[in-house]
């Protein structure tokens, strides 16, 4: 597997990462022997990047995946911004979480909640380094804009100075965020000097927001992009569910033209929204999640799949794709 660097560091990650969330029980009914099986297919392909969170699972899925990664070589990131408090969580599917730990996160952006966090994921994870350390979920997308407001503020006046004396003192190589959105990003980088964004959503062949302000505003700060949630959380495998919800009927009618371009060239729609994020140069990397090692193994195969020209060309005749927006040139995976 291909390998692009993180930012301005000497830390490089595997061009396909693992998604942890399904590990936790993130929207997923799956177990840890599950988990396990789907890890071993992911390294057995030769991967060995995967991004976890304490959210997930409420340290489920930190668990899992540090007892799979002990003695084996690995990069991982993980995420600060919840702490996790004993007590189970009044309802748990309210977070999305399907048997997740006994509980409930509680946000914390101060200086002293990152370094609490990045403590308890240690012990949790059970492994001698973290190398990457993310924001989680700041923004008006999770927060609505009063309580962002007071959240970010954390981050600025304390939050971000812990994470940047864990990477100057070598605790950790790459400090980021890892959000759903475009505008906290672009906020966060007048706050601090930032190695990579994990954005799920914004940068997939649906969707291609990053590229009005975010990406320019990123390529000047040295600030690489991990692409989360390839498929828009299912929408273009199939399922209905769009940013952690139904999907509305205009995204639904978006994904009906990229299949009918995709059906016209022989494509498989999920195989080119693996593949087109890595055609821009500022992409270090894609983490889709899978609930299963039959799903990691379609994931595989989607990366193999070989795309004709012409269906980029299609769709960005049709309006389905950023006029901006670089096209692949070949199979990014090969």
């Amino acid at each position: 597997m291909q390998k692009r660097k993180i930012g301005q560091t000497d830390l490089a990650v595997d061009v396909l990462g693992i998604g942890g969330a399904p590990f936790g029980g993130n929207f997923a009914e799956i177990g840890r022997a599950e988990a396990i099986e789907a890890l071993d297919v992911a390294f057995d392909a030769g991967l060995t990047y995967v991004d976890t969170a304490p959210f997930y699972g409420f340290g489920r899925s930190e668990r899992v995946i540090g007892d799979f990664l002990r003695d084996k070589p690995y990069v991982i990131s993980t995420k600060v911004g919840r702490l996790l408090a004993p007590g189970h969580a009044p309802d748990p599917m309210a977070y999305g979480m399907i048997e997740p730990l006994p509980f409930h996160p509680v946000y914390d952006y101060t200086y002293d909640g990152v370094m609490r966090s990045f403590e308890a994921s240690q012990h949790r994870l059970g492994l001698d380094r973290i190398d990457m350390l993310l924001v989680h979920d700041i923004g008006e997308f999770q927060h609505g804009a009063e309580d962002n407001a007071r959240y970010f503020a954390d981050l600025k006046n304390g939050g971000y100075r812990a994470l940047d004396e864990l990477r100057a003192s070598g605790q950790v190589k790459a400090i980021g965020l890892g959000v759903n959105e475009n505008e906290v990003c672009q906020a966060a980088l007048e706050i601090g000097q930032w190695d990579v964004f994990l954005l799920a959503g914004r940068y997939t062949v649906l969707e291609q927001t990053a590229l009005d302000a975010l990406f320019p505003a990123c390529a000047a700060a040295g600030t690489s992009i991990i692409c989360g949630g390839p498929f828009n959380s299912g929408v273009l495998v199939g399922r209905e569910m769009w940013n952690y919800a139904k999907a509305p009927v205009d995204v639904v009618e978006r994904v009906k033209k990229l299949k009918s371009v995709a059906e016209d060239n022989a494509v498989s729609l999920p195989a080119a929204a693996l593949q087109f994020p890595l055609a821009h140069p500022i992409v270090s990397c894609v983490i889709p999640g899978s609930r299963s090692a039959d799903e990691f193994r379609q994931i595989l195969a989607w990366t193999q799949a070989e795309i004709p020209a012409q269906f980029w060309s299609d769709l960005q005749s049709a309006g389905l794709l950023h006029n901006d927006a670089p096209l692949p040139q070949g199979n990014p995976y090969a």
